[in-house]
């Protein structure tokens, strides 16, 4: 008996990139708001999802997927092909070793490794996956406020933030090709704000217990609006 048929009034998230951090965040404030959760770690190693996954057997089911990698991308759909979820969620990204390199400094290498990570890779996901999500669902991203170019005023972080602007700008491609096919989608590019994890360090402003809760509150109630919106964790309108 599958998940959906033990819990069918419960809404199904998959959710990309849960292992550690931000995502295993997500997946767990999810799992405790009653969502059925389908969730993706990078390898076949061990993970926080995977102990997780003993606290909520019935309702959380791991998969495997490196999102920078399209044959994984097809497997992961071809074993899913058939489900539907409620929401489609990608959170990827990464930034550069040294943000106060400007773009000039930067390696060519590990600009390409940026926009692959941050801008084409969740694009290529949301494009191999959308099928699996309801024509009412919700297809969402992590952005960041740093993808602002109206905000950008103080300059810095100069790679991180090309990268993130690049995602907001193929988004936007898509939803106007999206509105063509699924009026009634809702699309979000949502900016969780600066969080104490692995990859925003340890100056950062906000800790995960602060900022979860409001991200997840955000993206289920966006979940009954279609179009595009670019979204803080409050659900408050970033200027493109």
């Amino acid at each position: 008996m599958t998940e959906s048929n033990l819990h069918p009034t419960a809404p199904h998230l998959l959710l990309i990139g849960a292992s550690r951090g931000i995502g295993l965040a997500m997946a767990e404030e999810f799992l405790r708001r009653q969502w059925l959760v389908t969730a993706t770690v990078r390898g076949t190693g061990q993970t926080a999802l995977h102990d997780l996954s003993g606290l909520y057997p019935q309702k959380l089911t791991i998969e495997q997927l490196d999102i920078t990698q399209t044959t994984q991308l097809n497997a992961l759909h071809k074993r899913l092909k058939g489900r539907r979820f409620d929401v489609l969620f990608i959170n990827a990204g990464t930034s550069n070793h040294n943000q106060d390199e400007t773009i000039a400094e930067v390696s060519t290498e590990e600009f390409t490794h940026l926009m692959i990570t941050n801008a084409l890779s969740p694009m290529r996901a949301t494009e191999a996956l959308e099928d699996l999500v309801h024509a009412d669902g919700l297809i969402g991203i992590m952005s960041s406020g740093q993808g602002s170019i109206g905000n950008n005023t103080k300059g810095g972080k100069e790679v991180y933030r090309g990268t993130k602007a690049a995602l907001n700008q193929y988004m936007r491609s898509y939803a106007v090709r999206e509105a063509q096919i699924h009026p009634s989608r809702s699309l979000l590019l949502l900016a969780p704000g600066w969080i104490r994890t692995e990859l925003g360090g340890s100056d950062a402003a906000f800790s995960l217990e602060e900022t979860i809760p409001d991200i997840v509150s955000t993206i289920e109630g966006r979940c009954s609006k279609s179009g595009l919106e670019y979204l803080d964790r409050f659900g408050g309108v970033i200027p493109w």
